[in-house]
């Protein structure tokens, strides 16, 4: 098995469900372009049944790049795979992503249909979708909360309808990540032809579990993760790709490779978060405004002697310019020394132990301290 990890963005359609984020057809093309840059191996361009403007945005998308597979998002409907045929129809690399409920919860109160009925309307997505197009992906929606025995026969019955990818999503979040790891691992054991398909995690962040499932699904087997820029989606979201691609990044010890490039992490965050209006918390890992700042004087210190002591990634490798010290009421002598310095000042130790009694007033007062508040402080 290789441990080549396929990065499969959804940021364009999991990710644009969040309320207010939408984007129009060129938005879409400048996010498809910068993702291609990313080094994302395929992106879910949209679900072309559901508008005018998504089945154009499809289109505009296969026309726009070269490298990626461009996924469309199907029903197990035929007029939903009919529309993604002819979304899809200048790809140079299509992919069809159709399928349906596995749960029992999904089967009964959301298709008022049974176990065996799903299972045949689940080959026959595969069968007509394959009838197009090599490439195709099976979701089993809610597979988080299926019947594990289920599960495997239905995934293997897929696999036989000519699968190449089985994505089997923790819908709401579900999941502990031992859990994950238990039931993608039982699928390896009992789905006798699971090695004919590439099997995908796709993870919403209900409890906060999205990054913790993923790669407890890599290390079970998955070789595929469905992603988001900044962790956007449904509901609390979903996994974050620049969080995947840098934990397999600095834990190279586990063997896993992508094909990201991470100097595009923090320019790629920026440009979704600026195009759909939705800032990116501060502390979010990776590209998060305080990911690369320090604030607290013990870490202030500690940084300063050596990086190392309070940071595991270097800024510059996600696209970051540089690491921040921050100036607060919490900040210590060094913070200051070394503010000061760059800003061309130097004090003797007993000058500064005065500036830093002033400092402090300060700080208190104004909370954080800028460049210009330690020229007025130093007169």
């Amino acid at each position: 098995m290789s441990n080549r990890i396929q990065i499969f963005d959804t940021t364009l359609r999991d990710g644009e469900q969040v309320p207010g984020c939408q984007l129009n057809r060129e938005e879409k093309v400048e996010v498809a372009k910068q993702l291609e840059l990313l080094g994302v191996d395929i992106i879910e361009a949209g679900f072309p049944i559901s508008s005018p403007g998504d089945f154009a945005s499809v289109q505009a998308i296969c026309d726009a790049v070269k490298e990626p597979t461009v996924c469309a998002l199907t029903r197990a409907k035929k007029e939903d795979i009919d529309a993604a045929v002819a979304a899809l129809k200048t790809a140079r690399k299509p992919r069809i992503h159709t399928g349906i409920g596995s749960s029992d919860v999904h089967i009964k109160h959301k298709f008022n249909s049974t176990r065996e009925e799903i299972i045949e309307r689940g080959v026959w997505a595969v069968k007509y979708a394959k009838s197009f197009v090599e490439d195709v992906e099976f979701f089993a929606e809610d597979a988080g909360r299926a019947d594990l025995a289920f599960l495997a026969q239905l995934t293997r019955e897929v696999i036989k309808a000519g699968a190449t990818v089985v994505n089997l999503p923790d819908t709401t979040g579900y999941l502990l990540p031992h859990v994950m790891h238990e039931r993608i691992k039982y699928l390896y054991e009992n789905v006798d032809n699971i090695h004919q398909a590439t099997i995908s995690m796709h993870n919403h962040n209900d409890l906060g579990l999205a990054t913790a499932n993923t790669i407890a699904g890599i290390q079970a087997g998955a070789r595929q993760v469905e992603v988001t820029i900044n962790g956007i989606g449904e509901r609390a979201g979903n996994t974050s790709l620049e969080e995947v691609a840098m934990i397999l990044n600095v834990h190279k010890d586990l063997g896993f490779t992508t094909g990201i490039n991470p100097k595009y992490l923090y320019p790629t965050s920026t440009l979704v978060s600026n195009l759909m209006g939705m800032h990116v918390q501060p502390n979010k890992a990776v590209v998060g405004a305080n990911a690369f700042a320090h604030s607290s004087g013990i870490h202030q210190d500690g940084f300063l002697k050596h990086a190392q002591n309070y940071e595991i990634m270097n800024p510059e490798d996600v696209g970051v310019s540089s690491s921040a010290i921050l100036l607060t009421s919490r900040s210590g002598r060094a913070a200051l020394r070394h503010r000061l310095t760059l800003l061309g000042f130097d004090f003797e130790k007993p000058e500064l132990d005065k500036i830093y009694t002033r400092f402090l007033l300060m700080a208190d007062e104004r909370k954080m301290i800028h460049d210009e508040d330690l020229r007025e402080l130093v007169g």
